[in-house]
């Protein structure tokens, strides 16, 4: 008998699909994203509006399953995390940050990660999988009927609806988005989805090192806000920090952000061509991880002017949060106060991001999870070693 397809796991195209596939009208699945995202309801007999006869169909062969919460963690300054079990062997982490009018939550595409940044802890658990669909978008669902309306500042969010705190999503969470390509843009197609979620293209925003040909790939396959983990200057620090720099340079990470931003090629949708500007693609935002005496300096200020010249762009600095055995420490308030105002000198928006989450070790950087590494970890790097490369 072959196992029950997770509704969960399909996109409404996908969904159209699989109705077609079993003898059912396709415009159904319309119906069905509403009850599922929108309502929140995973019951396949409390769908009213569907017949008895689909709804007992879709019992034989599909289920809808979400993850379960396995953890819940709340700092002092209201930012949530939450340890979903994924299978008997690893849990993965998602963060939810409450803020006067918006919703942010951060989201996590794979259990542990593969490109072993030097500063990230999720690095530092390993790799064991990519999670499914389900198990991307199951965290937004989850996010979103967490609270109930009566639950107070995190459901009634100003400006948006009160029973849909998440006003945000970033997958900054664990894992490298642009290594599990596929699901990552079928659970982005998802939270685009007017019939489920609905969220602007520029407020998801997808996280990566530096994955150059899934850049290109994105541009085209769902344009969404685009965010670089650059981290470093020079080709000869950042392949010690970001290691995947060795694959992808930084002159062809550069290269594959203006492509990303380009609007003069145009794109035809129901038959008419229409330029990219006003798309989330307008610019790239680089993150910049502020590790003191290593990547703070200066030069490696102006350095970045020069090597993202010409590349629409705004830059969000972000302390170091830390972890165990990190080898780091954070940079000096006037050392990022000074790097920020020699960015800004040239030109460049530059915006320091506002530590959340940190005594729940849920900042940026810090999110580890439950894994079951199948890999052999590198080598520590020795922030010494790096302090002379500039």
């Amino acid at each position: 008998m072959s196992a029950k397809t997770n509704l969960l796991d399909l996109d409404r195209d996908q969904l159209a699909e699989f109705l077609k596939g079993i003898g059912e009208n396709s415009f159904r699945s319309q119906q069905l994203f509403k009850w599922i995202h929108q309502r929140g309801v995973v019951d396949l007999n409390l769908m009213t509006d569907l017949s008895k006869s689909l709804r007992d169909k879709l019992g034989e062969l599909a289920t809808i399953k979400v993850p379960k919460f396995g953890h819940e963690n709340r700092s002092d300054d209201g930012t949530l995390k939450w340890l979903f079990p994924v299978d008997n062997a690893n849990s993965v982490e998602a963060v939810f940050i409450p803020e006067k009018g918006r919703g942010t939550l951060c989201v996590s595409s794979q259990a542990g990660c593969a490109l072993e940044c030097a500063f990230c802890a999720t690095g530092r658990e390993g790799f064991n999988r990519n999670l499914k669909v389900s198990e991307i978008i199951g965290q937004l669902w989850l996010a979103q009927n967490r609270f109930p309306q009566s639950e107070g500042s995190f459901a009634r969010l100003e400006g948006a609806d009160s029973s849909r705190p998440v006003s945000n999503v970033v997958l900054m969470g664990m894992g490298e988005p642009l290594t599990n390509y596929d699901n990552v843009v079928h659970a982005v197609r998802i939270m685009l989805d007017d019939f489920a979620y609905g969220l602007s293209r520029r407020r998801v925003t997808v996280s990566t090192s530096g994955i150059v040909p899934n850049i290109d790939r994105l541009r085209e396959d769902c344009p969404v806000s685009l965010a670089v983990s650059l981290h470093a200057p020079n080709d000869e620090l950042r392949s010690k920090i970001v290691p995947i720099n060795k694959k992808y340079p930084i002159a062809d990470l550069m290269e594959a952000c203006k492509r990303y931003t380009d609007s003069s090629q145009g794109e035809v949708i129901s038959g008419v061509k229409w330029q990219r500007r006003g798309s989330p693609r307008d610019f790239v935002t680089f993150e910049y991880i502020m590790l003191d005496g290593v990547n703070d300096l200066a030069d490696h200020a102006r350095q970045l002017v020069n090597v993202t010249r010409g590349v629409p762009c705004k830059f969000n600095l972000i302390p170091f949060n830390p972890f165990n055995d990190s080898g780091f420490t954070r940079s000096s308030a006037p050392a990022v106060s000074n790097f920020q105002k020699i960015l800004m000198n040239a030109g460049l928006v530059t915006t320091v991001r506002k530590t959340r989450g940190d005594d729940i070790a849920g900042a940026c950087g810090q999110l580890a999870g439950q894994v079951k590494n199948r890999r052999t970890p590198r080598r520590n790097v020795n922030p010494t070693v790096m302090t002379s490369i500039i």
